[in-house]
Formats: C-alpha cells, structure tokens, sequence
C-alpha cells in the first residue's frame, strides 16, 4: 500500500507501550519509518536486535544505551547509528527521555501493531 501525504504532529500520533515505560508513535512511508519514541523515568528497551538500520537523535533526557560493546549516555543533541544485526538497548535516566529513531527498512512488526 503506497504512503498517502500526510501532516500530524507528535500529539496527533496514536502510540503503543512496546516495553514498561516505552512508548511508541511511528510515521511509516513507503520505505522509511520515523519513529518518536517516549520513555518514562528509568524506561527501558533490553537487549535487541534486528535487521533494520537505525539512526537516532536525543530530543529531551538522557539515554544510556549499550550498541554493541559500546555503552554511553546520550543526551539532547547526541545521535547514533545502529547497523542491522547489532544487539543494543536503551535506558532513560531518572527525568526520562524522547528519541527520534528512523528505521530502514520500516518496521514490519511496528506497523502489524497499528494495523
């Protein structure tokens, strides 16, 4: 199904819990996904993979996060790339945290969620 034109806002997104304290609010085209996501203090995504791409950007809080067998706190303005494949998670610190993550290919089980 074709991507439709769209204009929202981050409020106007519905979201989905998709790990205690981690909420979800994903824009899909046709081929990329740009994903809001909302963590609660100390929220956390454990240890994952996948094979999409992922490229993120700190919008507010701080993220400890663990790629690979790096692990740092990011903080608003701290971005990361995440190859496919590569195990990694994410931990809000105690004032929680937004991140802006994009996904290629989109996220086949992110949009089975929303369907």
């Amino acid at each position: 199904m074709p991507a439709k034109l769209t204009v929202t806002s981050i409020k106007g997104l519905p979201g989905k819990e998709v790990a205690k304290g981690v909420t979800i609010k994903p824009l899909a085209g046709d081929h990329v996904m740009l994903n809001y996501v909302e963590f609660v203090p100390h929220g956390e995504v454990p240890l994952h993979s996948h094979h999409h791409e992922q490229l993120g950007l700190i919008l507010e809080g701080e993220l400890h996060m663990q790629i690979g067998d790096e692990q740092r706190t990011l903080k608003p303005g701290d971005t990361y790339v995440i190859p496919g494949g590569i195990k990694h998670s994410g931990r809000a610190g105690g004032a929680g945290a937004l991140v802006a993550d994009v996904f290629y290919p989109l996220r086949e089980d992110y949009l089975k969620l929303f369907a």
